[in-house]
């Protein structure tokens, strides 16, 4: 066993292998405080070359144990992944794919699971760290160690791994990957910070990332690692010269042409032509052949780059797509955008919903209830391609949280707009960075829809060539720029800052002055899209849709709760039954009323008021007569409520009796002239007499 201890933000890390799940090729405990993720690392003894992608798989399980808990549903079990944790493997998948060798084909399978939680320290990044220990001591081939860390920043100062209830108050929340020197990996959200902040936190994570890399190369050196031995994927030489003999000007023409599809289509039959002409040559090897086809194509789109300084569209390397935003695209829901960017194209259909449509969260966290949301769609005929629909994946799922992060800095509180509220992005087209569109076509909606979000929101792709010491910044990337590019940054913000942020390195030695210019060139590309989006719409409409419910919220004295509900729920039921209305009753007496017409939320509000209003002092009512005695009759003034009617207070003059007067049942007009301080009240139905 090998293990290493040390302190990082004034807390307790350790990594240990060999206590646990030894028949993996490699596993490590992590544990920070008392959270603690058990990694492990199992790699195919045989590559798979027929595959044409590296196979790597990365999954991420949280145990209802690890926080003392019985998971909820059924089944009492855990099940298939929640939102939390994909995106939390999407993490670590992306943080580590870039570090395999070109030529490795062999499965590798990452498996992290959370097997203790503090309720304090962050699984998530332990994930990270973890990962790269386990495939570094199994002796898989691997360009690490690397290193996860969480930075927040509160009061104007960062610090590193904030707990649970820091990262309420944080401005910033982003996790890292990378080592000392270089970030591999950036994703999270910021209350529209500006870039210098950004970066900031970037340089702040360095010192950090190297202590934990340092550790791992002290776990590695005590255990002492052979690196395995591979079957690479090599292509012959001969192979890779007479696809460039054949494909070269091909390719290049193909690249001439302005439609992603027609292009495709071109390198499509350029690709048959060469299969067809070196199958006879080289039997059985079109993944090889493809290989050089692929490397082909990204070698001549960068050669342009960097020799013509031009891109396949023709382009300036700062010049955002031509782009059309339409709003009430669909006449009958509650707000919609259709927004186009090039190729690139989401249809956004936002809906209002009540409380009743809040969505449940339970992770070990503990409960809570999302009003929230963004749900992403990547049809195939987005791309032209066919393929059986089977839900969302790991990539929709990814998408619609960074598309939500970046909208929800700017979402009204829930006491001010108490809606749930549903947003979903039906990508139509796809050529480049559709999770950037889904933020632009949603703070369109969202404004269509009449929700008071503060301000506009727009996020642009930037992508990166680095060639020695040429640099190319590209600005709102085509997917052909994102497969063959260096670096794929997605920002999103409004115009006073950032509000979400994720990227992607697949190079090392990154020098900050080019992110920093990246950064400033993407501000440039947001504020271009902003100003054209707000030339459609600049601000929300003054008024919901007539198709979306209406919401009114009243509060009640908690004690009045059981009178509204009434026995087994018969009195708020027979209300929504005429009314046609939806009732929500919290805890603290908040009632809110949702209905589809004015007409039954007004009536829906005056029966919720006459079962659970309290009578006050000097006001008038209509009440019935509930019981008679020689001294005065008992008025119920309302549900629940009765005040004594003395025989003196009946009439100014004198009252013989007061049954001579009322009879059990009787409507009487009375008003409230005292309530003491036990809650009972006095009536006098003579002082209404005299100004009658």
């Amino acid at each position: 066993m090998a293990n290493v201890s040390f302190e990082l933000g004034n807390r307790s890390y350790s990594i240990e292998e060999g206590k646990v799940a030894r028949q993996a090729d490699g596993s490590v405990i992590v544990r920070y405080g008392d959270t603690i993720v058990l990694v492990t690392a199992c790699v195919s003894k045989e590559a798979k070359l027929d595959y044409g992608f590296f196979p790597l798989m990365v999954d991420y399980q949280e145990k209802a144990y690890a926080a003392g808990k019985i998971p909820g549903g059924f089944f009492k079990r855990e099940g298939r992944p929640q939102t939390k944790e994909i995106i939390s493997a999407r993490i670590t998948d992306r943080s580590i794919r870039p570090l395999f060798p070109d030529d490795f084909m062999n499965e590798v399978q990452i498996t992290i699971t959370v097997i203790s939680y503090d309720q304090e320290n962050d699984p998530e990044i332990l994930g990270i760290t973890g990962t790269s220990a386990a495939l570094s001591l199994a002796g898989i081939p691997f360009k690490g160690p690397i290193a996860g860390v969480r930075i927040g920043r509160i009061g104007g100062n960062y610090i590193i791994n904030p707990t649970l209830n820091e990262r309420e108050t944080s401005d910033i929340d982003i996790v890292l990957a990378g080592t000392g020197t270089d970030i591999i990996m950036v994703e999270g959200e910021a209350w529209e910070v500006d870039e210098e902040t950004m970066l900031g936190a970037l340089k702040f994570a360095l010192p950090y990332l190297d202590q934990l890399v340092e550790k791992q190369k002290e776990l590695l050196a005590q255990k002492g690692v052979k690196i395995m031995e591979y079957e690479p994927l090599i292509v012959p030489e001969e192979i890779i010269i007479k696809t460039e003999e054949y494909a070269s000007g091909k390719i290049l023409d193909a690249f001439g042409i302005p439609s992603k599809k027609a292009r495709q289509s071109a390198l499509n039959d350029i690709y048959k032509g060469l299969v067809e002409k070196l199958s006879d040559e080289y039997p059985d090897s079109e993944n090889l052949i493809s290989n050089a086809f692929h490397k082909l194509e990204g070698k001549l789109m960068r050669k342009m780059v960097f020799e013509n300084h031009k891109r396949i569209d023709g382009r300036e390397f700062d010049e955002v797509r031509s782009i059309s935003c339409e709003v009430s695209f669909l006449p009958r829901t509650h707000g919609s955008a259709l927004f186009t960017r090039g190729e690139t194209q989401s249809l956004m259909v936002l809906t209002l919903g009540t409380k009743l449509d809040e969505k449940k969260i339970e992770d070990l966290e503990g409960e809570s209830w999302k009003t929230f949301m963004l749900h992403y769609n990547f049809p195939s005929f987005s791309v032209g391609e066919v393929k059986p629909s089977r839900g969302p994946g790991r990539r929709e799922i990814g998408h619609g949280v960074l598309a939500e992060k970046a909208l929800q800095q700017v979402m009204p509180k829930d006491e001010s707009f108490p809606y749930t509220i549903r947003l979903v992005s039906d990508i139509l087209e796809s050529n480049g960075s559709s999770s950037m569109a889904s933020v632009c076509a949603g703070s369109l909606a969202l404004m269509d829809a009449a929700v008071p979000i503060k301000t506009a929101v727009a996020g642009v792709a930037m992508g990166l060539m680095k060639e020695n010491d040429q640099v190319a910044i590209l600005t709102d990337i085509l997917g052909d720029e994102d497969h063959n590019g260096d670096m794929d940054f997605k920002v999103a913000g409004t115009q006073s800052g950032i509000t979400a942020f994720q990227m992607d390195i697949k190079i090392t030695g990154l020098d900050f002055d080019i992110l920093k210019k990246a950064l400033y060139q993407a501000k440039e590309g947001r504020l271009k899209i902003l100003d054209i989006m707000n030339q459609v719409i600049d601000k929300p409409r003054a008024n919901i849709s007539a198709y979306a419910p209406r919401i009114q919220t009243l509060k009640i004295n908690p004690e009045r709760i059981g009178a509204l509900i009434g026995p087994g729920g018969k009195i708020i039921r027979s209300i929504q039954d005429c009314t046609g209305a939806t009732i929500a009753v919290e805890d603290d007496g908040t009632v809110m009323i949702f209905s589809k017409t004015m007409e039954g939320m007004e009536e829906a509000v005056k029966l919720v008021k006459a079962n659970t209003d309290e009578p006050e002092l000097n006001a008038i009512y209509e009440g019935v007569v509930k019981g008679i005695t020689n001294f005065g009759a008992f008025i119920e003034v309302l549900p629940g409520f009765e005040g004594l009617l003395h025989i003196s207070e009946i009439d100014h003059k004198r009252t013989p009796s007061v049954e001579s007067v009322f009879k059990l049942g009787d409507v009487v007009r009375v008003k409230v002239i005292g309530i003491d301080d036990n809650g009972k009240i006095r009536l006098s139905r003579k002082v209404l007499l005299n100004n009658d």
